[in-house]
């Protein structure tokens, strides 16, 4: 029998029993579903927390307040303000750091705006002018604070989007004015939005100049310390020597010898992600695995039907052997029926994948980034189930002598 023909037996035996063969190909369908829905929200949710990631700015690199030891007790990170505008202004220097393209110190405290009858809580943000740069965001209407702002100490905010549309709805609020808690206020510009990041509400925020922040809003003794000193590096590729300049002075100028002492730390926009994303591709792959499951019992699902397939068919595979029949023209009839079978399964289980892809986003709030890779795999996978559990039956029935399978009832 030619390849042609082998093919077109097989066939004919999975259509000759529809529905034995559907609920055989079943298993392998809610397999191959279950499998590429897991492997495509798993590549969704690495893209939607790259994507938070990148909406803090671009090469940025993040400058925290450390610890300090009181009493030989030694506090956490972000226990003690010891970042100040000084540390800030010393890495604006480009002898100091010729990596660093943009620094903006930062300080942060939720405060109640009013304007007119409309308030809102917002996060007011006290920085500096490179903070547009660093944090990657782009004015809407007006302008951004300027330096003369900082140097002047000007009563002056840009509002973000959610911000603005609370306060003013659909009117321009540039140039109207602002109460932040209780400091009357100048709106000079708007942020066009930019979602949440991986922790805050990116629209909901209010930028003043942080000289403003310090005397005005957050007060207190220490009005020179800073939250965080926010830094961007002049490329992708220079992230790392950016570290080590940022690293090298803030050290120096805190007097510390042991960088293992340093009371402040930093964070690399990439070391974020790398972190996120290689705990998404752990639970991706535990959730695979426990998917892949459903594959395995789909292929002994094959395996157990072809054999009562082979039980049935005693006295026709006899009568092929006893016209001519070679146990390998035996063993590729069954193994082609195997793999219909899996191939089958592989291309339903494939499109309830889709429909679920196309279903699952607006019940679940998450992205699903579908992912070619993973389907031709998850089909390839099925057919290679088809066959490897369809070698034992196929063998079986290639093992028959032809005359004790003619005197089979």
């Amino acid at each position: 029998m030619s390849w042609a023909e082998i093919i077109r037996t097989g066939l004919e035996a999975v259509r000759s029993h529809r529905l034995r063969s559907g609920l055989t190909m079943l298993g392998i369908l809610i397999g191959v579903a279950a499998v590429i829905l897991t492997v495509w929200l798993g590549e969704g949710a690495q893209d939607k927390v790259r994507g938070q990631i990148n909406a803090l700015g671009s090469n940025l690199l993040i400058v925290a307040p450390g610890s300090t030891t009181t009493n030989g007790v030694r506090g956490g990170f972000g226990s003690a303000s010891t970042l100040t505008r000084a540390d800030a202004d010393a890495l604006t220097s480009h002898v100091v750091a010729p990596d660093i393209r943009a620094v903006a110190p930062t300080t942060s405290r939720s405060a109640a705006l009013t304007a007119g009858s409309s308030s809102w809580t917002a996060s007011v943000v006290g920085t500096m002018p490179g903070w547009l740069s660093v944090r990657a965001r782009a004015i809407g209407t007006g302008r951004f604070i300027s330096g003369e702002d900082v140097a002047d100490h000007a009563a002056v905010t840009v509002l973000a989007a959610t911000t603005a549309e609370e306060l003013f709805g659909a009117r321009d609020p540039v140039g109207q004015s602002v109460t932040v808690s209780g400091v009357p206020m100048t709106v000079i510009g708007t942020l066009t939005a930019a979602g949440s990041s991986a922790s805050t509400n990116e629209d909901g925020q209010a930028i003043v100049p942080i000289t403003t922040a310090a005397d005005r809003i957050t007060g207190g003794a220490s009005r020179d310390s800073v939250q965080n000193i926010y830094l961007e590096a002049t490329s992708g590729h220079t992230l790392s020597a950016a570290y080590r300049e940022a690293d090298y002075e803030l050290l120096a100028r805190h007097r510390i010898t042991t960088p293992t002492a340093a009371d402040f730390s930093i964070t690399s926009q990439q070391s974020i992600l790398s972190t996120a994303t290689s705990v998404d591709r752990t639970l991706t792959v535990l959730l695979a695995g426990v998917a892949g499951i459903s594959l395995l019992v789909g292929g002994i699902g094959v395996m157990n039907i072809m054999l009562v397939s082979v039980t049935e068919r005693i006295r026709e595979i006899g009568l092929r052997k006893a016209l001519g029949a070679s146990p390998r023209v035996i063993r590729r009839q069954f193994l082609v029926e195997a793999s219909v079978l899996g191939l089958a399964g592989g291309l339903l289980g494939t499109a309830l994948g889709l429909a679920g892809a196309a279903i699952l986003p607006s019940l679940i709030s998450d992205p699903i980034s579908i992912s070619p890779t993973a389907t031709v795999g998850s089909i390839v996978i099925a057919v290679a189930i088809g066959v490897v559990f369809g070698v034992y039956p196929a063998t079986r029935a290639a093992r028959l002598a032809p005359i004790e399978a003619l005197r089979s009832d």
